[in-house]
């Protein structure tokens, strides 16, 4: 399963990311969190992490550097 969700991760970094302007609010990018989550921490704390990462980037929400930690 989690190869399954890091290969749906890089094809959206691949094939539709170029497609849209810059507009991740966080370093690094969601994209790239959910990648070190899911490698880091698993399919299900790793995909809860990402999930509340990508609910947090909004445009009320400031950003900023934000490591798995």
């Amino acid at each position: 399963m989690k190869e399954f969700l890091v290969f749906l991760v890089k094809f959206y970094r691949k094939n539709i990311s170029p497609l849209k302007r810059p507009c991740c609010r966080f370093y690094p990018s969601c994209s790239q969190y959910t990648l070190e989550a899911l490698q880091k921490y698993g399919v299900l704390k790793g995909g809860f992490m990402a999930i509340k990462r990508i609910l947090r980037c909004n445009p009320f929400n400031e950003g900023g550097y934000d490591p798995v930690k």
